[in-house]
Order: C-alpha cells, then sequence, then structure tokens
C-alpha cells in the first residue's frame, strides 16, 4: 500500500466524550514528548497501569487516545486525572500514541511520569502548560 493511501484509510473519528482534544502542533509535541519518556523508561502504558499510576497519585501528564472504539474503556480516565489533580488531553490517534510509545500496537491511553531530575521536565513543563491552556470541557 502506498503512504498516501495509508493516510487516507488512518481517519480517525474521535469520540464525543475526547475534551480537550489537542491540536495538530500540540500532538506532535505530546507524541515527541512520549516517544522520549519512553526511553527513559517513564511511561504507564494502558489502562489498567495508568489507572494504577493515578491511584498511587504519581505526578505527570495522562494522554489518551480520542478514538478508542467502545469508549466504555475510557470515559473514567478523565475523572480519576481530575481527582488527583492530573493533567489530561486527548490526541486524535490511538496509533500514533502507541507507536510513539515504542509499541507495536494501538495505545489507549499513557501517563507520562518523570522521575525529579530528568532530562525532559523542562519539556513535560511545556506540554501541561499548553494543556492548561486549552478550552476545559463543558458540563451538559
Amino acid at each position: 500500500m502506498s503512504e498516501p493511501a495509508k493516510k487516507k484509510q488512518k481517519t480517525s473519528h474521535t469520540a464525543i466524550i475526547a475534551e480537550p482534544l489537542a491540536d495538530k502542533k500540540l500532538t506532535k509535541k505530546i507524541l515527541k514528548l512520549n516517544k522520549k519518556a519512553s526511553k527513559e523508561k517513564g511511561l504507564r502504558r494502558g489502562v489498567k497501569e495508568v489507572i494504577k499510576a493515578v491511584k498511587k497519585k504519581e505526578s505527570g501528564v495522562a494522554i489518551i487516545a480520542g478514538d478508542i472504539s467502545p469508549i466504555d474503556v475510557i470515559t473514567h480516565v478523565p475523572v480519576l486525572c481530575e481527582e488527583a489533580n492530573i493533567p489530561y488531553v486527548f490526541v486524535p490517534s490511538k496509533e500514533d500514541l502507541g507507536a510513539s510509545s515504542g509499541c507495536k500496537r494501538p495505545t489507549s491511553c499513557v501517563l507520562i511520569s518523570l522521575k525529579s531530575g530528568s532530562s525532559l521536565e523542562g519539556d513535560l513543563k511545556k506540554v501541561v502548560s499548553a494543556i492548561k491552556d486549552l478550552p476545559k470541557p463543558h458540563n451538559p
């Protein structure tokens, strides 16, 4: 399959609850940070591991894929993050999130939690401030 055909095939259908959704520029920053954090072993992959880390009050930032189906798999993750004061953001594609995490499989969510003194702390702070600038999800 040619490269343009792959890009056309990878159209994402984000879920209704995917708010705040990162734009292209922020998504690119997040995925770069995700890749670097994966190499430094500062990453928790998958719903089960992320929830466990959030309940243990690990600090960091949660990145959730917006095209998960069924959405019931991840609907509780933003609520847990808000209760634990952990910033979270949705990215459009689970395939891109998995690839940047160093996995061959799509990933539904990751938690980037770096050890103190990490070389990526500056990048993480920039991403967190960009996430806080995004519009908050509205409650009906």
